[in-house]
This record gives structure tokens, C-alpha cells and sequence, in this order.
């Protein structure tokens, strides 16, 4: 297997969102075509409690689906649609947006640490006015393969033939978090068509020859048909693929559509109080 290059690194900004938690994030819209069919990554660790206590009131998203990976702590969320659940050290959240779907992530704890990842992952043009949905996985549903230093969690896709628990035909995502003990070396791999990048979150590690630092994302080159990742020490990486949409991409704020046609209806049904509600479909 010849592993892709780096083709570049990209350390996040620190930033805000919600009601002032504090996050780093990793990319954005600057990524849409490089990384599509990602659309945004957020990593969010603190132990002062100033710094996540307020949490994500209630907001709108349609168009998209919302990966939330819960490393420590624990969140309650609630939506329009009725659903609740609490994510702890170790589940994932998978909500699919569609036609739209109000929220909140509230932390349910006041003091302690709280470490995630939140990931957006494109719909495509077909699928974006879909049923929402919404998915709790505890830390037990997720598929773990451990040996040889190397302990991976399997939250989407295939990975040494076990399949993770979410598979999305359009997109194909491939999302494992990699935990790595120094020395510790892994390959896997990729669809020649799917678009990939590591970020690593702890620890420092190799990938094809190059040192990654914590705290950067690795945009893997389309030269190879997986990924090498030697680790320099103990170190954590999330390793995100998937199969590009090569659609138009709108984005305003928490709505992501192919039109701006369909950006301001999105925005004439928040107002309308017809966003997000399931007796009121667009």
C-alpha cells in the first residue's frame, strides 16, 4: 500500500460559539472543497468550568448531520423533535438535521473536565429536506479493535474488517478515533476518491515521513491509497475520510443548502416558526 502524503497542516483558531463555550476550530467553510463532504471540525477541552458551564442553548440546523464524539464530561441534549439524551465519556451523537431541527447541549456537570470533537458532514442535494433524526450511541455500541499498542474506535466505516455503526451511503465516512502508544504504528486503507485528513488532538506522531504536532490537522494529499501513522509518542488522532458530494455548497450559519434560494427559505421558515417543528413541514 503507498500511503498518501501530507499535503498540508493547518493548526486551529481559538474561538467561541454557543453561549460563549470555548472550542478550538480545526476548519470551515475555507475547507469545503478541499475536505468536502466535511463541512466543519470543533475540538473542545477545558477543566475550568467558565469555559463550557453555559453550553449551546437551544439553535436551528438544517441541510447537514452533526457528529458530536464525547472524550470526557457529560451534555444533555433536547430537540424539537422530542428526543433527549445524555452523552457521556465515550458515546457519540449522530443527529441528522434534514429539513430542519432545533437543539440544545447543555453540560450536565459543574465542575471536571469536558473533551469532544464535533463534526458536520455534508447531505446531499436529494437528501437535505429529510426526516431528522437523531442517534445516542453509548461507549459500549462503538466498535473498538485493540492490539499492538494501537486501540481504535470504530464510529463510522471499516476498519480492520469490523464495521463501525453508522454507514451513509452518499458519503461513505470513515471516522476512527486512533489511540497510540509511543512506537505504536498503524496503515489503513482509503478509497482513492474519498478525501481525508488527521487531526491530532494529543501527542505527536508521523504520518508518510511527516512530524504532526497536537493540535493540528494533517490534509492528506490524493497520491496513495491509505494512511501511515507512526506515533512519536503516546498520542491521539481522529482520522476523517469520505467520499466527496462535488455539489454546490450555500452555507449561512447553522443552515448549509445548494441555492440561496433555499438559504432564505430556510431563513423565512425559522421566522415563521416553521423550522424544526414536525407538525409544520416545509
Amino acid at each position: 500500500m503507498r500511503a498518501r502524503s501530507i499535503e498540508f497542516q493547518v493548526r486551529g483558531r481559538a474561538t467561541s460559539d454557543g453561549a460563549g463555550v470555548k472550542l478550538t476550530r480545526v476548519f470551515e467553510r475555507d475547507f469545503h472543497a478541499r475536505l468536502d463532504p466535511f463541512l466543519m471540525l470543533d475540538f473542545f477541552g477545558s477543566e475550568s468550568p467558565d469555559d463550557y458551564i453555559a453550553g449551546f442553548p437551544d439553535h436551528p440546523h438544517r441541510g447537514f448531520e452533526t457528529i458530536t464524539y464525547m472524550l470526557a464530561g457529560r451534555m444533555r441534549h433536547r430537540d424539537s423533535y422530542g428526543h433527549e439524551g445524555v452523552l457521556e465519556s465515550g458515546s457519540v451523537q449522530w443527529m441528522t438535521a434534514g429539513r430542519g431541527i432545533i437543539h440544545s447541549e447543555i453540560p450536565e456537570q459543574e465542575s471536571g473536565e469536558m473533551r469532544g470533537l464535533q463534526l458536520w458532514l455534508n447531505l446531499p442535494a436529494q437528501d437535505k429536506l429529510c426526516e431528522p433524526g437523531y442517534r445516542d450511541l453509548s461507549a459500549a455500541e462503538l466498535s473498538v479493535v485493540a492490539g499492538r499498542g494501537v486501540r481504535a474506535v470504530v464510529i463510522a466505516g471499516t476498519y480492520a474488517g469490523i464495521e463501525g455503526p453508522i454507514q451513509r451511503a452518499a458519503t461513505q465516512p470513515l471516522l476512527i478515533d486512533f489511540s497510540l502508544s509511543m512506537g505504536a504504528g498503524v496503515q489503513h486503507a482509503l478509497p482513492e476518491s474519498h478525501h481525508a485528513a488527521c487531526y491530532v488532538y494529543a501527542g505527536r506522531v508521523m504520518i508518510a515521513g511527516q512530524t504532526v504536532e497536537s493540535g493540528h490537522l494533517a490534509v492528506l494529499a490524493q497520491d496513495g491509497a491509505g494512511v501511515e501513522i507512526e506515533a512519536r509518542e503516546a498520542a491521539q488522532v481522529f482520522l476523517l475520510a469520505g467520499q466527496p458530494l462535488r455539489e454546490p455548497i450555500v452555507q449561512h450559519g447553522p443552515f448549509v443548502m445548494n441555492t440561496e434560494a433555499e438559504i432564505q427559505q430556510a431563513l423565512d421558515d425559522l421566522r415563521a416558526g416553521r423550522l424544526g417543528q414536525p407538525d409544520a413541514d416545509s
